[in-house]
């Protein structure tokens, strides 16, 4: 196997390993991102649990962050596990990649040794001079020197091959020394991680045991709550089917004026060419009286021009009198009558249809609303759902389950809510010291409620990630700080974790 051979299977070789190290360059960044953001939850979760402290009693709300908090650590030991194993099979391919490197800096070395060996035998210039004159034509003498050059810049370019596979060495050697010192500290992350668990762990147990023996009170609170979240749920819906009727209400007040207006447009435009018929009637009968009169003067003219004639039988260039044309007849042209029955386009709404048609704005805007489903923001800056949708298993009672009509996002106190979307507040209410706001997308509406401050009112255009109130906090539940949101279509109620990235 000649240089140029090896050369170009260690180029093919150094190429496969870069893609794949650039693959998996990639990954360990995702990981590492990934871990930071499990970090970031995990400060958001300690920060509401810090909150808690300063009641020592055991509750639901304690048992829950608890809960989040080891959910997220088992999330963050997984991706630091799997961020490990990416970083080893990283660090293989960097030695690999280094021994190769090493390899190919013997080759290159041994060559240009032989390189320098040779130069140094043919040193003197005489002998360089000896080899172009003993050339047996003048083109073997230009190739021989042409020869010569070249020889003297391959052995350059071998230098520089050299100096450029030693820098090579040392970078892949520092990327290696950085991803061992980043791997110790990951190692070192991921056993704190674990302690800390093992501790979450405990508490919850600990707590769970607590909890479990307060079991009628935590069934009278339950229903208590269970009261609250129906009567609250009651009042939205009402408040929802109360907009929609009055909306189509509304267009219906405004289809019927439209064709009362059309109506009165045809009877007046009937009346019109009812009174123009009559006129031209009358017109032609003023016509027909005229020529009448017409008629029997030019009879009277005819009896008096036949007496003249006689009287002047015996002249032979009678004078002739000129007959006048009576004025024609003018038939009246035959007049269309028009009914006052509205066009096809323009009857009445029927019963039957439905009630709650959009107009081309509501459409555009709902249109909006659907197609950013899963990626709208959401209504928190941070927290995490506590109470997710739908019937959810209680955390202590057995075989008790509750059912949500929407999510409850837990947050550290002092936060506001904001609008997921572009909209208009339909409503703001309140119920049993309970404050809320509607904002209407179109034939969507989301609601917002548990609020203790409102910075908008009805009929306001808000965009999106504007704040719409503040949160209430529960001094008397661990400083509680729980939004209430639900996501509508019309009177269907929706999932709002199908609406909100994750």
């Amino acid at each position: 196997m000649n240089f140029q051979t090896i050369t170009r299977f260690f180029a093919t070789v150094f190429l496969l390993i870069t893609i794949v190290l650039g693959t998996q360059a990639q990954t360990v960044k995702e990981l590492e991102t990934q871990r930071k953001l499990a970090l970031k939850k995990l400060e958001i979760t300690n920060k509401i649990l810090n909150e808690t402290k300063k009641s020592q009693k055991s509750s639901l709300n304690k048992l829950t962050i608890i809960n989040k908090n080891i959910n997220e650590r088992k999330t963050l030991i997984k991706n630091i596990g799997s961020e490990i194993g990416k970083l080893d099979s990283q660090m293989l391919q960097l030695e690999q990649e280094r021994n190769l490197l090493e390899n190919q800096l013997i080759i290159l070395k041994k060559n240009y040794v032989k390189l320098v060996r040779e130069a140094h035998n043919n040193r003197s210039m005489y002998s360089r001079i000896m080899f172009v004159l003993s050339a047996e034509t003048f083109d073997q003498s230009l190739r021989r020197l042409r020869y010569m050059q070249e020889y003297t810049n391959y052995r350059k370019q071998q230098v520089r091959s050299i100096q450029k596979v030693t820098t090579d060495i040392k970078m892949k050697n520092d990327s290696l020394n950085d991803n061992k010192t980043t791997k110790v500290e990951v190692v070192t992350q991921k056993q704190n991680e674990t302690q800390k668990l093992t501790k979450d762990e405990q508490k919850e147990k600990i707590l769970l045991t607590d909890l479990k023996k307060k079991e009628g009170k935590l069934r009278a609170d339950l229903k208590i709550q269970q009261k609250k979240a129906n009567d609250l749920n009651n009042k939205i819906e009402r408040i929802i089917a109360e907009e929609i009727r009055k909306a189509d209400a509304k267009r219906q007040a405004e289809q019927k004026q439209k064709q009362e207006e059309h109506r009165v447009r045809l009877a007046a435009e009937n009346k019109r060419k009812a009174e123009e018929a009559k006129r031209i009637i009358e017109e032609n009968k003023r016509i027909a009286e005229q020529n009448q009169r017409i008629n029997e003067q030019n009879k009277r003219i005819a009896e008096e021009n036949k007496r003249i004639e006689k009287e002047n039988k015996a002249k032979s260039a009678a004078k002739q009198v000129a007959k006048a044309a009576p004025i024609p007849l003018v038939v009246p042209k035959e007049v269309p009558v028009i009914t006052s029955a509205p066009a096809e386009d323009e009857k009445e709404v029927s019963t039957s249809q439905s009630v709650s048609a959009m107009t081309k704005e509501e459409n555009l805007i709902s249109g909006d609303f659907q197609r950013n489903a899963g990626r709208l923001p959401w209504p928190t800056s941070n927290g995490f759902i506590r109470g997710h949708f739908g019937v959810q298993p209680h955390p202590v009672l057995k075989f008790v389950t509750t059912n949500n009509k929407g999510i409850y996002i837990q947050t550290p106190s002092g936060s506001n809510a904001r609008a997921v979307f572009d909209g208009v507040v339909s409503q703001v209410f309140y119920i049993q010291g309970n404050n809320g706001v509607i904002v209407q997308h179109g034939n969507y509406r989301t609601v917002y409620a548990n609020l203790t401050q409102i910075y908008v009112k009805a009929g306001d255009h808000i965009s999106s990630k504007q704040s719409i109130g503040k949160i209430y906090t529960d001094n008397e539940n661990d400083n509680k700080t729980e939004l209430y949101f639900q996501v509508w279509n019309g009177k269907s109620i929706l999932n709002p974790e199908s609406w909100i990235s994750r």
